[in-house]
This record gives structure tokens, sequence and C-alpha cells, in this order.
């Protein structure tokens, strides 16, 4: 099945996705500072890192001060802002290429539009805060709904998960219409299927399979693949190589956008599958 076509509304412009895939570069700000890295040079660690993603080929840049990995708990709302706004400011107006911010708190998405992020994140889907969708209608946000599996509080103890493609389907649907509900337009969604957030390697491998089913949303697909574990014959670790073989397959089954902190490293992945996929359909 060859790639959607697709629009997608970023700010007073329309992205036209389908002939090649973005890369969104991401700056992961949750990392604890370094031995003899004082908190206030934590600013301008991350613009120097938002730089090196943009000259490695990212589209857009997307801060996190949030990780969603199992037994972490959730950051309060004090605290993401604490670590996010010197970050935004650091970054505002500095940077050629779109920001944008993974949070599912209203105050927190509401604090970085005001400097300047025109694309929020919602790893949840809308499901641990709607408030964020009326933030989202109030700005003309892009607006990205992940799928996550329960919270990272619970990651640990899920066991397997029967029908997950069908289950996620359904529940990003979900997800779309109470944005929809809320009055957010739909030129401005994106939908993530959320490999890894509370999924097993299996789960992960059988979405990669059907990732082509997400087409029929008829929006942006983006997919986050760093650190990810697949199901294989043979044990195989996650790794940079392993993220490469699948960005290559998740673009071949329809994916536009790939969400990744290492944009040099898979950015080759994307242009062969990019390639494969003209080549195919000039073949008709």
């Amino acid at each position: 099945m060859p790639r959607n076509r697709v629009e997608w509304k970023v700010g007073g412009d329309v992205w036209r996705l389908g002939e090649r895939t973005l890369l969104c570069g991401v700056v992961e700000a949750w990392a604890p500072p370094e031995r003899g890295v004082r908190t206030y040079e934590e600013p301008d660690r991350a613009f120097v890192r938002a730089n090196e993603l943009i000259d490695a080929g990212a589209d857009f840049i997307e801060i996190t001060v949030e990780r969603y990995a199992a037994n972490v708990p959730l950051l309060s709302e004090a605290d993401e802002l604490r670590r996010l706004v010197p970050i935004l400011k650091r970054l505002r107006g500095k940077l050629p290429v779109p920001a944008g911010v993974q949070t599912w708190k209203p105050a927190v998405a509401e604090k970085a539009i005001e400097y300047g992020a025109l694309i929020i994140r919602d790893p949840s889907g809308l499901t641990l805060d709607q408030d964020l969708g009326r933030v989202v209608l109030k700005h003309d946000s892009a607006f990205v709904l992940q799928h996550m599996r329960e919270t990272p509080d619970k990651w640990a103890k899920l066991g397997a998960w029967k029908n997950p493609v069908t289950l996620v389907l359904a529940e990003l649907t979900a997800a779309l219409n109470r944005a929809n509900r809320l009055g957010v337009e739909r030129a401005r969604l994106a939908v993530d299927p959320g490999f890894g957030m509370g999924k097993r390697k299996e789960t992960n491998t059988e979405l990669l399979a059907a990732l082509d089913e997400f087409q029929r949303l008829r929006i942006p697909v983006m997919v986050s693949l760093d650190g990810q574990a697949f199901d294989s014959e043979v044990k195989v670790d996650a790794s940079a190589t392993t993220a490469s073989a699948a960005t290559a397959l998740c673009i071949a089954r329809g994916a536009h956008i790939l969400r990744t902190a290492d944009p040099a490293g898979l950015r080759p992945a994307a242009l062969i599958a990019d390639g494969f996929l003209r080549a195919a359909a000039a073949r008709g």
C-alpha cells in the first residue's frame, strides 16, 4: 500500500506529507545533569543539542522533560515547568525550524505555547487530562495524540495483550473523537501508535506489521522507535541498528514522521525507505 498523502497544519503553514519522511528531533532534557554541570547551564546545553539535531536533518524539534518508563513516577506540573521554561526561554526565536513540546498537562502546554511552541504532543492521547485539548484549541496548535497503555507505574505488571492492533486503533480513534468534540480541527491532528508505551516487544512487532492499517485514519502517522525492542527468532537487543531496521519498515508501511533523538543515525534508513516508496509507486 502506498503511503497516504496528507496535510498537517502547523502554525500558519500547511505541511504536505507523504513524499518524504519528516524527522522530529527530540531534545531529551529529562536526563539528569552530568557531574559538574550546573542546573542553570542546562538551557545552553539544550540549545546546542537542538542545533545539532537540526544540522543532522531534523525538520522540527521537540522538547521533552518528562521521561516515560516503567516505574518512573510522573512529574508534577511544578517540576515540569521548572525544567522546561528555562529551556524554552533560551530557544525562543533562535531556531530555524518549528519547535514542539511533549506534555499531557494543560498548564505546561499553555506556557510552552507562550514561549513559541507550535506543536503539542500528548503521550496519553487525552486520557490523563482532556483540558489539554482546550488549550490546543485556544491556540490552534498542531496536536499529536500518542497511544499509551495504562500509566508507567503499571507497566511492569501488565500482561500479554490480545488483538493489540485493533485495540490501539480503536483507542486512538477514541482520542481523535475526544479532540474533535472539543473542537480541535482534524487538519491539526496526528497520531502515534506508541511503540513501547506499556507494550511488550511482541506487541511492538504486531503494531509494526500492521502499521499500514493506521493510514485509514487519513492523518499523519508518527512513530517513535528509539530504544524499542521487537520480537525475533534470536534475541536482538534494542539498539541503533534495531531502530534503523524498524524505521525502514515503518516508513514502508506508511509512517509520515519519524521522532528520534538520533536523526543522524536513522536518516539513512529513512532516505532509503523513501526511495523504495517512490520506486514502488513508479512501477504502479
